[in-house]
């Protein structure tokens, strides 16, 4: 059962909790080092759902056995947690190019925006790549985090969230809209989706698409490529070897980083 108290302790945070952007900043951070993205979390053979989710039985698994999940399972759970928290937060949908080229869809990453003290706040724990380890303003300006940059560009009719490490140009992480969401507008993700799964001629490897936030950075794995961010110093191989390929995926999703 979805419990806050429960919830704040698995994520490690055991401070007072505020209305502020201090208590926002800790609860995002802690997040992202404590729960994973994993593509494993969840067999899609058993079923496809992005909206109609029972948000008990997400919580028992993602957060409370700590197996983390997709964007649709760790930013909706977060999203409950700050609003039961009382937090002004609201849903928000992007995509990404690859995103939109495999489901044909503009809505689908979830994630939010927190509206405080006459600021909004992108917050963001369930994104497959290097992103801001604490909240985003959402303003014009660049923000530093932990050796990375970002940046928010107007892009035509949507914004484009952008990141650089210490070596790297400029780079679009997803655009998105802040127009308010509800659950249901990922419904089309959901049927294409299912579309996508049920093609007799796909190829049936499963995914492997895992990553956990550390002190300074991000650690994931992409199939068999190993990217870590530290610092904003990037550095990506690929795995050939499958022992050492199961023992990096076990460290991600235990936490074992060192």
């Amino acid at each position: 059962m979805f419990d806050v108290a429960g919830y704040l302790r698995r994520i490690n945070h055991d401070d007072k909790v505020e209305i502020n952007i201090d208590t926002l900043r800790r609860l995002h951070r802690k997040h992202l080092m404590a729960i994973p993205y994993s593509s494993l979390a969840y067999d899609v053979a058993d079923g496809v759902d992005v909206v109609d989710l029972d948000d008990d039985s997400l919580f028992e698994r993602s957060i409370v056995e700590g197996r983390g999940g997709a964007c649709y399972h760790l930013n909706r759970l977060f999203h409950r947690l700050l609003r039961e928290l009382g937090y002004d937060v609201t849903l928000l949908a992007g995509s990404t190019t690859e995103g939109r080229a495999a489901f044909r869809t503009d809505v689908e990453h979830m994630f939010g925006r927190v509206a405080l003290d006459g600021d909004d706040w992108l917050v963001d724990v369930g994104y497959p790549g290097p992103i801001y380890l604490e909240p985003l303003r959402a303003c014009g300006t660049v923000q530093a985090q932990y050796g990375s940059q970002f940046r928010l560009v107007d892009s035509a009719s949507e914004i484009a969230l952008q990141r650089r490490g210490v070596a790297t140009r400029w780079g679009v992480v997803y655009t998105f809209t802040m127009q308010p969401r509800q659950w249901s507008d990922w419904k089309e993700l959901e049927d294409n989706l299912r579309t996508i799964l049920s093609d007799p001629g796909r190829d049936d490897s499963r995914e492997v698409l895992c990553g956990r936030a550390v002190d300074n950075g991000h650690v994931f794995m992409r199939q068999r490529r190993y990217l870590t961010v530290r610092s904003g110093r990037e550095q990506v191989r690929t795995i050939t070897d499958d022992d050492e390929h199961r023992m990096l995926l076990s460290r991600i999703l235990s936490g074992d980083l060192g």
